[in-house]
């Protein structure tokens, strides 16, 4: 038996395995092998292998150690004749004991290019043999790990100057890595590459061998750039609001007049911080903050990355358009752009906004909600076509006599012209349904009225829709993450205020429920959920997230227990992750597994950074309980990041909506209703729902429950009272207190009231 926990095909005695050998002469020990069968017999007769490798019974020729893990992504990859490892200690003694490096491949089930790389490299027998004999080859799951896709991204970065998934890492086995990137095609030549993924391996195997002080010097050269970028420069002051205006004055220059966003070829929903634009049109008055926010959420809503048929949108779009995006639907990125839509419509009375808002809701309800409550966390871009082949966008896209089979030849005209199927395919063959034409064109083209044309439009979409589920649907991953969960739940209950829906407010309320009953283990959060188990300890943006969802739900539904929730686990964040002598939180908790380099996240991607989250957290949570403890947290947080005259504030969009709550005096509005069941704050909160006021927190209290709030630590609604038995509303900043109002048009020019900068 060899130290990698396997037998070599020497060490076999028995000639009737079960368990195939892995190219290479790999074959596990009694004990694995045993673990493997006995997951193949509880995922029973239906499970179906991922793999093109298959013996006449259909069954999978080759199983590795990930066929033991729950994460769909790394199931993806069990069938892989690779002897992948899941990350962990065994992974590491065996690189040590066989004096080999290790192969790092880090992705996500959702991946495009994850899913490329496997077919041409991790499913080649040769390639597998490569590996099996050369390296130790670990698959990692970013969603459940990220801050091992942190560390290791950070290290890519340093080396190539730019990062992506898969990612691809070469290491010692002490975890120091010395050479990586992203995708590689296979062989020389394949995709225009020069040294092909087989080329590499065989290189860098050789040098690690043969180059011991080379391997060294590179590593520590990238060690050091690491440790670098894992954790800011302390800054030296408080900002101020020439950080926004900086960010703006920015994306003024960036912004693609034509079709929004910011200019270039790929286009992603998160490069144009639409919510800040809309905060400082509130504080400035600046038109064209407001017209690059509105333009770019009305080009997105037109383009193909919006799911025109199904609801939602799609991960970004390859073309400057809109047009052709790359299929996949995260949850997190439908969560963040129901927010832009809802406060986009808050503030412009669009109701285009309002209905995109809601489409994107439906869609999550209907689709990415797990019967016990908690969110998926997204789909393929993958699908299968008729003839067995996977490709990317095949569900979403249709052909013409498709729409015409189902709808009828005038409705069908109608219907085409409106989502542009014209003359000429626009992907692959088939085409991406969107709306580059205004409906009053496109109505006065077909000789109708707008009305008719949307009366059209709305009866042919839920057609289309039954159709297109006749197809195999992409796969979904249908793992929980408390992170992303938090930010769909800020995303429904914010909604369910917005347009008092009770049916939004369940649904955000069954999902922190989840994450309460499943993903909570001796009083702290963990990470992941999924095949019934929880795993992996929760990271900042797991509380950040989480915690801003919890007052979110409070301001939502009135009920106390979700702000002492928030209360709670952010006490619980600062002992495990908060750095107190420089200010932030780490993106682990102090009893983390320790990894080469213990990040500060600071940077807005795809996703807020936690810190930025967090910061606006205690923000809030000041403005509930009064305790300063939380605003000078707040604070050295906003020193530690932005306090500095070399930060470029772009790269901290949504810290910069923390810090535009910082610099206003927000409002602590406060409603006492005089009876039990709150009815007669009712108008008051109808003024609110339909009012853009990010800074601001919101309490509607019943009078007799003061007292007890206040031991709550609710210290904001302390001296109010209902008047002469009516309800009341308490508009106060920093602790002082306009008149209050039984009127609603007192209460309105109270809450109107902005500062500017």
């Amino acid at each position: 038996m060899n130290h990698q926990g396997v037998r070599t095909a020497h060490d076999i005695q028995s000639p009737d395995r079960t368990v195939n050998s892995l190219p290479g002469g790999i074959v596990f020990h009694k004990d694995l092998e045993s673990e493997i069968l006995k997951m193949e017999k509880g995922r029973g007769q239906n499970y179906k292998p991922r793999t093109r490798h298959l013996d006449p019974s259909g069954q999978a020729r080759y199983t590795n150690r990930l066929f033991l893990q729950s994460s769909p992504y790394l199931l993806q990859h069990a069938h892989n004749p690779v002897n992948w490892y899941p990350w962990g200690d065994e992974a590491f003694s065996d690189a040590k004991k066989l004096h080999r490096p290790v192969f790092l491949s880090v992705g996500y089930s959702t991946c495009h290019w994850c899913h490329v790389m496997e077919e041409e490299s991790f499913e080649d027998e040769e390639i597998a043999q490569c590996l099996n004999e050369n390296f130790i080859a670990i698959k990692v799951d970013r969603e459940e790990r990220p801050d091992i896709d942190a560390v290791y991204m950070n290290a890519v970065q340093a080396i190539t100057g730019g990062g992506g998934w898969p990612l691809n890492v070469f290491l010692t086995p002490e975890k120091v890595p010395f050479y990586g990137g992203t995708y590689y095609p296979a062989r020389d030549g394949d995709r225009g590459a020069g040294a092909g993924f087989l080329t590499i391996l065989k290189a860098l195997s050789g040098t690690f061998h043969t180059q011991k002080e080379k391997i060294e010097g590179s590593g520590n050269a990238i060690l050091s750039a690491i440790k670098g970028m894992a954790v800011p420069s302390s800054g030296a002051f408080l900002p101020t609001a020439d950080k926004i205006h900086q960010a703006v004055s920015f994306f003024k220059q960036q912004f693609d007049k034509t079709f929004g966003g910011v200019k270039g070829n790929m286009k992603f929903p998160s490069s144009l911080s639409v919510r800040l634009l809309l905060r400082y049109y509130r504080r400035t008055g600046d038109g064209s903050a407001r017209h690059m926010a509105v333009h770019t959420l009305d080009k997105m809503a037109d383009g193909g990355i919006n799911d025109h048929i199904g609801g939602g949108f799609h991960r970004y779009a390859t073309d400057e358009k809109w047009l052709v995006p790359h299929f996949e639907k995260m949850l997190y990125d439908n969560a963040l752009l129901a927010l832009c839509y809802l406060e986009a419509f808050q503030i412009t009375g669009n109701q285009r906004f309002e209905k995109i808002t809601r489409r994107i809701l439906d869609y999550v309800a209907r689709e990415m909600t797990a019967p016990t409550g908690g969110f998926y966390s997204a789909t393929d871009a993958d699908s299968m076509t008729p003839s067995g082949h996977r490709e990317e966008g095949y569900y979403f896209t249709w052909r013409p006599e498709e729409i015409d089979a189902l709808l009828g030849k005038d409705e069908s005209r109608i219907v085409r012209s409106y989502f542009s199927v014209g003359a000429a395919p626009n992907f692959e063959g088939r085409y991406i349904l969107h709306t580059p034409v205004r409906p009053d064109k496109v109505a006065e083209r077909n000789h109708i009225t707008v009305n008719e044309l949307e009366e059209i439009i709305e009866s042919a979409i839920p057609l289309l829709y039954r159709q297109r589920e006749k197809r195999e649907r992409p796969l979904r991953d249908d793992k929980i993450l408390t992170a992303w969960n938090g930010l769909m739940i800020s995303a429904f209950a914010r909604a369910g205020f917005a347009f008092d829906s009770s049916f939004y407010r369940e649904t955000a309320i069954n999902a922190a429920s989840f994450i309460l009953h499943h993903l909570v283990e001796s009083g702290r959060l963990l990470r992941s959920y999924n095949d019934g188990k929880a795993s992996h300890n929760a990271y900042l943006e797991d509380y950040a997230f989480f915690i801003a969802s919890l007052i979110d739900l409070y301001e939502s539904t009135s009920d106390i227990i979700w702000l002492e929730k928030a209360i709670y686990f952010q006490s619980i964040l600062h002992v495990h992750y908060g750095d107190d002598l420089s200010g932030g939180f780490f993106m682990t908790s102090h009893d983390h597994e320790t990894l080469i380099a213990r990040e500060k996240p600071a940077f807005d991607n795809a996703m807020p950074s936690g810190n930025s989250v967090a910061i606006l957290n205690m923000l809030r949570l000041y403005g509930f309980t009064d305790n300063n403890t939380y605003r000078i947290q707040a604070e050295n947080a906003f020193q530690t990041f932005l306090g500095s005259d070399t930060v470029n504030p772009v790269a901290f969009s949504e810290m910069l909506i923390a810090l535009d709550y910082f610099l206003d005096s927000p409002k602590e509005i406060t409603i006492v209703s005089a009876n039990d069941s709150t009815d007669d704050a009712a108008p008051f909160l109808d003024v609110l729902r339909n009012r853009f006021l990010p800074n601001a927190v919101r309490a509607v209290v019943k009078e007799k429950d003061i007292g007890t709030l206040i031991e709550r630590s609710i210290s904001s609604v302390q001296g109010k009272q209902a008047i002469n038995g009516n309800a009341t509303a308490y508009v106060c900043e920093g602790g002082t207190c306009d008149l209050p109002s039984t009127t609603l048009p007192e209460f309105i020019r109270q809450i109107e009231k902005t500062e500017r900068y």
